[in-house]
């Protein structure tokens, strides 16, 4: 391969796909990367001219991801009469995909760079929701999303992993009553903060099971009804100072109790 020789990435976005899609091939030939030049957001018949200009006039290839009908059409007809190769990387694989699911595609640049903004959202969500979990680094407390309060056992921490899923920060405070909780609990809106309680049976329940799969026996103060109480009045005094919302998540499974802060959310655009 000499130098002269070039793969011209044209898209209607950034053009990673594609950039992708040629290396994987070039190393099939080459053993490296081959020499790239990117035509990314392209949008108008003049875009498509530039690039026709610039490879007519060197051994070149067009490797292409364009969604849009009217310009891949204009492309293919300008590289034809001047006898580029031009390869669509996209249409055949979305017209399997119209043709086996009965389904149109929405024809809009850019998707998967959505896709991966998304993902990233979600990636970070889950970092903050681990460094925060259980009360560590209540500096955090400010920068959350949504800030979840109970006792132990109250399912803070999957509840957490599951909003974080949905891009959300959160961050979550175990209240006990013999640590004073964090002061800037009572710094942040009200309207990020939800209390979790949970009935005394269900919370017993529970705690035996883990003391169970511990090994350890239910002797332990932490099972006790006494205790759990204790803790229960504690928490409840805590929400109350802080004002704000409580659910009960005593037979509720993880996703529901996300539904019911999210629906908060979604109705008041907050969740005070």
């Amino acid at each position: 391969m000499t130098i002269q020789e070039m793969v011209y990435i044209v898209s209607d976005s950034v053009g990673e796909t594609a950039e992708l899609m040629v290396k994987a091939v070039a190393s099939q030939f080459f053993g490296k990367d081959v020499e790239i030049q990117h035509f990314s957001y392209v949008e108008d018949e003049q875009d498509i001219n530039n690039v026709i200009t610039v490879a007519k006039y060197r051994p070149s290839i067009i490797a292409y991801t364009i969604v849009l009908p009217d310009l891949k059409d204009y492309l293919d007809q300008r590289a034809d009469e001047e006898q580029i190769i031009a390869v669509d990387l996209m249409h055949p694989l979305m017209n399997a995909f119209s043709q086996k699911f009965n389904m149109e595609p929405n024809r809009q640049p850019g998707q998967m760079r959505k896709l991966d903004e998304n993902y990233f959202k979600r990636v970070e969500a889950i970092e903050f929701a681990v460094k925060y979990d259980d009360g560590q680094e209540v500096r955090g407390l400010k920068q959350a999303d949504i800030v979840l309060v109970g006792v132990s056992r109250t399912s803070k921490t999957p509840l957490s992993m599951y909003l974080a899923n949905k891009q959300f920060k959160v961050a979550n405070v175990p209240l006990i009553p013999e640590v004073p909780p964090p002061k800037e609990l009572f710094e942040i809106p009200r309207k990020k903060c939800i209390g979790l309680i949970i009935s005394p049976e269900k919370l017993n329940e529970i705690r035996r099971e883990r003391l169970k799969r511990l090994g350890l026996t239910n002797s332990a103060s932490y099972a006790s009804l006494n205790r759990i109480f204790e803790e229960l009045t504690c928490a409840e005094d805590i929400m109350k100072k802080i004002g704000c919302p409580v659910i009960d998540v005593s037979n509720k499974a993880i996703e529901e109790t996300a539904d019911i802060i999210l629906a908060m959310f979604n109705k008041r655009g907050s969740f005070a």
